[in-house]
């Protein structure tokens, strides 16, 4: 019996000393990075590292080119892949990003919310007065904060100026959509709820909090936001991480659920200010017809997008942890101002070429 205790010691002794094995390395390339909110330091990783097809880079950058783009870049989990400029952009330029900056005012108005300075739900004549557009009032007081995020005011989308007398009604609230940029009201709701300047309350709640450069310029029919192209990426990336960044939860994660589903059943491939992909059919501005199919066949059915004129976007993939970004002239310069147009099935045709 001795001799049987012994030995279960001696098997208890050598398993301690067995050398203890360390676990698989983390592939640090599959987390997800933030650049710091100071300083142009950026992490990288390589196109060979991905096993892409380096063969279809050139294609790629010679369709930006030929099609007027001046920068593009694309992010995996956070880690630029590629970031090319061309006819003399540099990543210090600043851009217009014309109605891809709808997106930001949906952030802004998310922030607001969660604060407890606004619901979306709320009339805005209970933040602008009443008079704000020249629709007779029973009407005027039907349109809330979501319906100027889902373009579905019902008010006359005739002109671009947005003005009261221009603002005359064509539908209900919630009935038509309709692309239309009453969206700019929405600036005017969080400066009145939050009792100060529009830019003010950006800047402190999104610009600083991600380390963004830029500015909102008047322009002739409303405000752009002008930045350069790593500051587009880095909403990407905060859009990407539905509205977190690094361990900061910036953008409360079910608003930011919310503008990135389908707002209404008119026009399902619209959100909150967002362009969705995936869906069965989509309306694009301008015109009341809807087509049946997704938004962009060639890009991931999870894709959602901020879209604006001569082609500014931001893609986000979630299903790819994937940021893409363009700023640029219009690839068709007969058709500047359409937020959706071929050049986004032409492009992800190049981009797929690459990366499957």
């Amino acid at each position: 019996m001795k001799n049987v205790f012994t030995l279960i010691f001696c098997l208890i002794f050598i398993a301690g000393c067995a050398k203890k094995v360390d676990p698989a390395p983390t592939n640090i390339s599959n987390q997800m990075f933030f650049p710091e909110i100071t300083g142009s330091s950026w992490e990288t990783q390589s196109i060979a590292s991905l096993n892409w097809n380096q063969s279809a880079v050139q294609p790629l950058k010679d369709f930006l080119v030929q099609n007027n783009s001046k920068s593009f870049m694309i992010l995996m989990n956070g880690r630029i892949v590629m970031e090319e400029y061309f006819n003399g952009h540099t990543t210090t330029t600043t851009w217009p990003w014309n109605s891809a900056g709808k997106t930001l005012v949906t952030a802004a108005i998310g922030i607001a919310q969660q604060e407890g300075l606004l619901n979306i739900n709320t009339r805005v004549s209970d933040f602008l007065g009443t008079g704000w557009t020249n629709a007779p009032l029973n009407k005027e007081l039907l349109i809330t904060s979501k319906h100027l995020l889902t373009m579905t005011s019902g008010l006359n989308d005739a002109s671009n100026l947005v003005i009261p007398a221009n603002l005359t009604y064509l539908a209900d609230a919630g009935t038509r959509w309709s692309y239309h940029n009453v969206f700019q009201k929405l600036m005017d709701v969080v400066a009145k709820a939050s009792n100060q300047n529009f830019d003010t309350y950006f800047n402190t709640k999104i610009k600083s909090a991600i380390g963004m450069e830029g500015f909102w310029n008047n322009g002739l029919i409303f405000k752009i936001y002008h930045s350069n192209t790593r500051s587009m990426a880095r909403f990407g990336l905060l859009a990407l991480n539905k509205g977190k960044w690094n361990n900061q939860q910036i953008l409360n994660q079910a608003f930011f659920n919310e503008s990135i589903s389908s707002s209404q059943t008119i026009n399902p491939a619209f959100g909150y200010l967002w362009w969705l992909n995936g869906k069965s059919n989509y309306m694009v501005p301008g015109g009341q017809i809807n087509f049946l199919g997704s938004l962009v066949p060639n890009a991931p059915a999870d894709m959602f997008a901020a879209m604006g004129a001569e082609d500014q976007r931001i893609y986000i993939i979630p299903s790819k942890n994937m940021v893409v970004v363009r700023m640029g002239d219009a690839s068709d310069p007969s058709n500047p101002s359409f937020a959706v147009s071929g050049f986004d099935n032409a492009l992800w045709q190049r981009i797929n070429a690459m990366i499957n």
